[in-house]
């Protein structure tokens, strides 16, 4: 078992050199209350009893800095080392700005990165990377993002609902005003988009937002998860605290909905783009950034007992 154990970080080892790049910021172990992280997304992987965490990032090339996604790693998601390299676009590949919200998901043996990215020449959307471990390389499975084409699209994440899977994401403000939350049928191998887009809600929908009257109503950072049975979703927006992170349940279960939202959001302290994972000793965390300016940084809520009732800042760690 040990020598198992030494096999695979040999492995790993050689994953997060096989880019061969030179990251903008220098790799060191760094506390969280240090590091400035937009959209955290953390994978608890049991192989190593390693915590990932991704973020955007930059890397050294031609005497620039260029987009890429990175992960940090951790054994006590308070000391990170990173960043490695886990993305890291080749010469002809279409998205050259805005690489965003990076999320990696394990579906039938495989880590899937969703990673939002844009470019001069197309519509920003989410597109889909694979890899054998958390550690990447991650390489494309389509050309470009499994997103519709002509909207400007942002924060895919992966659901999967009886086998099936489905990428909901965000169909942005910028393009129609009431930015809405969308569900997309994927293919088994989560390579296209295989049905038409449904709108699950819009932005204006949420009682804890802005009001009627707004000239925009974002929508950001789907969530989606199951409590005592139901389907719920971790969503943000705007409201008159400042970014936001509100919960909506699905009134039939199921993904396509219809989808109802509590009155209060459930984080109102400029804070928001949450997502959950599971601890190697069983808690459940939901981490999300905050303030939503500034020094930005990783919020952690530990068990169940915030999701029916406003968070305030005092509930933080």
């Amino acid at each position: 078992m040990r020598y198992l154990g030494f096999l695979i970080n040999i492995f790993l080892v050689f994953c997060s050199m096989s880019y061969g790049v030179e990251m903008s910021v220098p790799v060191a172990v760094r506390h969280r209350s240090s590091m400035k992280i937009r959209d955290p997304f953390i994978v608890p992987w049991q192989a190593n009893k390693t915590y990932y965490l991704y973020a955007s990032c930059s890397y050294k090339s031609e005497g620039k800095n260029k987009p890429c996604f990175g992960y940090y790693k951790s054994k006590d998601l308070n000391m990170w080392e990173g960043p490695f390299p886990a993305f890291v676009p080749g010469k002809d590949f279409w998205a050259t700005k805005q690489f965003w919200a990076p999320e990696v998901h394990e579906y039938k043996g495989k880590f899937y990165l969703f990673a939002t990215m844009n470019s001069d020449t197309r519509k920003r959307g989410t597109q889909i990377m694979r890899a054998d471990t958390p550690e990447g390389p991650f390489e494309p499975i389509s050309e470009f993002p499994q997103t519709p084409a002509d909207w400007l699209c942002l924060d895919g994440t992966l659901w999967v609902e009886e086998g099936k899977p489905w990428m909901v994401y965000c169909h942005e403000w910028l393009d129609i005003q009431d930015g809405t939350i969308e569900a997309i049928p994927l293919s088994d191998d989560l390579s296209k988009a295989i049905g038409p887009s449904t709108t699950l809600f819009k932005g204006s929908n949420a009682p804890w937002g802005l009001g009627p009257g707004q000239k925009r109503y974002i929508t950001d950072g789907p969530f989606l998860f199951k409590h005592d049975g139901e389907l719920l979703m971790l969503w943000s927006s705007t409201s008159l605290s400042g970014y936001t992170t509100g919960l909506a349940k699905s009134t039939t279960g199921k993904v396509l909905g219809p989808w109802t939202h509590l009155k209060d959001p459930i984080f109102c302290v400029d804070g928001g783009h949450a997502s959950r994972f599971k601890t190697f000793d069983g808690r459940q965390m939901t981490v999300l950034h905050a303030p939503n300016g500034g020094a930005t940084r990783m919020v952690f809520l530990e068990g169940e007992d915030w999701i029916y009732r406003p968070v305030i800042d005092g509930l933080a760690k």
